[in-house]
């Protein structure tokens, strides 16, 4: 036999045995989905996936909910935002290295156990902001940025996860507008609260260390909470079966060789764009909002930013799931859609910018100033579309991948790449240079992700199994060669 045809019969075998593991493992998961469910409807209820994304949503809300409140008050509600930006810059890059590690370790050990460590390191660090602000100390900060930074990336990488893997393929869009929808949720009653608390405050300068206390007692509401979810194999999606649980005997080693293959993917590094450079002006809206308006106003501005960031989730939750449209039509309409947006805001504040950058005097924007509402508008339409930005991204993952161990890693994978660019642009945040600068870079970094996400958008398929065989790694011979080969 000619060596060629040996190394086709060997690529045969391999191909046999790879369908082996494959049949066994569809076997393993079929008995999981088929599994006996609970009599009582009580019990149905809290292991459905509909309660497992709600509580998902209320954790997020605990967390980076109240974490985006402060945080969209511009500068964590300090007076300056060089600290919390430098602290916001450690955190994600934490989150670089974090997210993948512990997508690797949800598969390995099981995501709830995964979640509950998500749930240990943001109140720290909103405890530190709190010193900060009463007393000056600034080391507990940076403290607390790291310990929000682990906690972050075991959050980040197993809460997207359920909110995608649990839910059947067509109930994903709005699934996620609910998760995302309940994060914000932190924000509107955070916002509120920091409102109440200073809405006296016409003046430029830092929020009253009264609004931190109420935000730490709703962010240790997170751990209880966790507790209430349900691992895979327990959760009953809404067609009444069981979610294949993932988590079996695995080296951590092949699960990272894992991760490598999937960035090998087109569908995963074209969205490395996107993931690093959309969300890349949050830092300058930080900036914009410090610099230019008064206390009050900055509280408005994360309460409006919560309500619009709200709306985003649950009307692109329900737009990408509705039926009118097919999913790659859908991608294409929303990306055309954010791209027109998201150019038009840029230009407008462009403008804005440097108008106050050239105003002779210390401009203090209040919102009885009767220059507020164009300088205000603004900052809650760019919030509104960073937002989409994120329901949008989750939504495609969700359309190319199907099973939660590939979500898991998915997930971990998008969170690391987000952190980059939040690490990124928060570094640049922290160095003493012009807001126009942000800004410019800002724009520069969203039109890179142009070319690429418009060329995502045509590989989008309308269902995961259109792509699942490629996945799973077929051989490169032809079914032709292999019987030749054989013979």
């Amino acid at each position: 036999m000619a060596d060629a045809d040996k190394d086709i019969l060997a690529a045969r075998v391999s191909a046999e045995l790879k369908d082996s593991e494959l049949s066994t493992r569809d076997s393993d998961e079929i008995q999981q989905q088929q599994a006996p469910l609970p009599r009582s409807k009580w019990v149905r209820w809290y292991r459905s996936t509909l309660f497992n994304v709600i509580i998902v949503g209320l954790i997020s809300f605990t967390q980076p909910g109240i974490w985006n409140a402060l945080n969209n008050t511009g500068a964590g509600g300090q007076q300056e935002p060089y600290l919390v930006n430098g602290a916001n810059s450690l955190t994600f890059g934490i989150m670089v290295f974090g997210c993948s590690i512990f997508a690797v370790l949800a598969n390995r050990f099981g995501l709830k156990p995964m979640l509950i460590i998500g749930t240990l390191g943001y109140a720290p660090y909103s405890a530190a902001l709190y010193v900060n602000n009463r007393y000056g100390t600034e080391w507990f900060v940076l403290f607390g940025a790291t310990t929000c930074g682990i906690a972050a990336s075991a959050l980040w990488a197993t809460e997207g996860a359920i909110a995608l893997g649990y839910p059947t393929v067509k109930d994903r869009g709005i699934y996620t507008g609910i998760w995302l929808g309940l994060r914000e949720l932190g924000q509107l009653i955070g916002s509120s609260i920091q409102l109440s608390l200073n809405h006296k405050s016409a003046k430029t300068g830092k929020v009253g260390y009264n609004t931190y206390l109420v935000l730490i007692a709703l962010q240790c509401l997170g751990l209880p909470l966790a507790l209430l979810i349900s691992p895979p194999g327990k959760a009953i999606r809404s067609d009444g079966t069981r979610v294949p649980d993932p988590t079996r005997a695995k080296l951590v080693t092949a699960e990272f060789k894992k991760i490598w293959k999937l960035l090998k993917r087109k569908q995963m590094f074209l969205l490395v764009p996107i993931l690093v450079g959309y969300n890349w002006n949050g830092t300058y809206l930080s900036i914009y909002m410090t610099k230019y308006f008064s206390v009050r106003a900055r509280t408005l501005g994360a309460l409006t930013s919560g309500i619009a960031a709200t709306i985003a989730d649950l009307f692109w939750g329900w737009f990408l799931d509705w039926r009118i449209f097919s999913r790659p039509k859908a991608a294409k309409i929303t990306w055309a859609v954010f791209a027109t947006i998201m150019i038009s805001l840029f230009a407008w504040q462009f403008a804005n910018e440097k108008k106050y950058e050239d105003s002779p005097t210390k401009v203090t924007i209040d919102w009885l100033s009767p220059e507020f509402g164009r300088a205000f508008a603004v900052n809650v339409l760019f919030r509104f579309m960073n937002e989409s930005h994120y329901i949008f991204v989750y939504w495609i993952v969700g359309t190319f991948f199907e099973d939660v161990e590939t979500l898991t890693l998915s997930v971990g994978i998008i969170r690391s790449f987000e952190s980059v660019g939040s690490c990124l642009s928060f570094g640049i945040g922290a160095a003493k240079i012009s807001p126009m600068v942000n800004l410019i870079v800002a724009f520069v970094m969203f039109i890179l992700c142009v070319p690429t996400t418009s060329y995502l958008t045509w590989q989008v398929p309308e269902h995961p199994k259109d792509i699942r065989k490629q996945l799973d790694g077929e051989s490169t011979h032809t079914d032709d060669e292999l019987d030749r080969a054989a013979v």
